[in-house]
């Protein structure tokens, strides 16, 4: 692996990145032009706008062959998104989680990850399977737009404060950020893609642990920049809207529509089916208790999950180098860490039901 190789995969994320603000900027003032409210625009337009690396590098590596790097960046990035985003968002400050997020959004995330388990489980993500995925956004996307007419005040105020800006330029200079963002999101991706499969092949490891790692967390970051950011301005039902609907894209948008446009559909490696899509299902249904236990993220909840993303990824690298530790390692984990894990969550959705029940 030279330096060039190295220099052309963070190149293609520099421009990854850099389409993705382009086109979500573009696209939001656009929409507000056309009369969109600002609820409306934040949970389509930006929620869908910062899943567009990971779609630009999926469909690009779907169409080289490289389905191994397009499955794990989905996979990969559903699971940074919770673990490592949620989870450093609450260590910076505890979360509050909107109800509609608890009753519907969280409980969606959860159902998808399991369909796309599903779907995977002969080996393959077929043409078929990605139509129905991608048929469900669009019926998700229009769901979004009818009950966001019910959202609260106080919502509505935040996203008002966050998208409700006028409209700078005019329609050429939003058609020209849009077309601007999708041009370096395509010479990106090309960049990115190449250069993953050179120092998979350099580093003896599979593509999937690639996209599951380096390139899930590097075309993740928009996600990250607009949580943290988000948490920080006390914009808190965006900062874990985002996050959910991102996954929520991710599965129905990016592995629906990458699969639908592949001849053959999508190939799933036997260690994604086995290992990693069960954790991206288990760090989705994780969401659930902590949840709906007094509707927030506290920092010891971000806690566990920032540790989680970090054990995972130390598994991952043990398992693609063959480490001595890696035997005592999963041992550890599979009959330590996890039920003990387990246990406090149920104690904790426990003790926040129990009050609930008595009143």
């Amino acid at each position: 692996m030279d330096w060039m190789t190295v220099m052309a995969f963070i190149a293609g994320l520099v421009l990854l990145i850099g389409g993705g603000e382009l086109l979500v900027r573009g696209a939001s003032q656009l929409a507000a032009r056309l009369g969109i409210s600002p609820l409306v625009i934040g949970l389509t337009v930006v929620a869908y706008g910062t899943s567009a690396p990971e779609l630009a590098v999926s469909v690009q590596s779907g169409l080289a062959g490289s389905a191994d790097l397009a499955v794990g960046n989905v996979i990969g990035s559903n699971i940074f998104n919770v673990l490592f985003i949620l989870g450093l968002s609450a260590l910076i400050t505890p979360l509050t989680v909107a109800q509609q997020l608890v009753r519907r959004d969280a409980p969606l995330m959860v159902g998808v990850s399991l369909l796309l388990l599903v779907f995977a489980l002969d080996g393959r993500v077929s043409r078929i399977d990605g139509a129905l995925l991608f048929a469900g956004l669009l019926g998700y996307t229009v769901f979004v737009v009818r009950e966001s007419q019910r959202e609260t005040a106080s919502v509505r105020a935040e996203y008002d404060r966050e998208y409700g800006q006028r409209p700078r330029g005019g329609l050429a200079v939003q058609i020209g950020l849009i077309v601007a963002g999708l041009t370096l999101l395509l010479l990106g991706a090309r960049w990115l893609v190449s250069a993953a499969v050179a120092i998979a092949q350099a580093a003896g490891v599979s593509e999937a642990v690639i996209g599951l790692t380096i390139v899930a967390a590097g075309t993740s970051l928009p996600e990250v920049v607009t949580s943290i950011i988000a948490a920080l301005r006390g914009e808190r039902d965006i900062a874990v809207g985002n996050v959910i609907g991102s996954n929520i894209a991710n599965v129905l948008g990016i592995a629906g529509l990458t699969a639908l446009l592949v001849p053959d559909g999508l190939s799933v490696a036997p260690a994604l089916l086995r290992f990693d899509l069960p954790v991206m299902l288990a760090a989705a249904a994780a969401c659930l208790p902590v949840f709906f236990a007094g509707h927030r993220i506290a920092r010891w909840e971000g806690a566990l999950f920032f540790g989680y993303y970090l054990a995972y990824t130390t598994y991952l690298v043990f398992d693609a180098t063959g480490h001595d530790a890696l035997p005592a390692y999963s041992a550890v984990m599979l009959e330590f860490v996890l039920p003990l894990t387990v246990v406090t969550l149920l104690v904790v959705l426990a003790r926040s039901v129990r009050p609930r029940a008595n009143r």
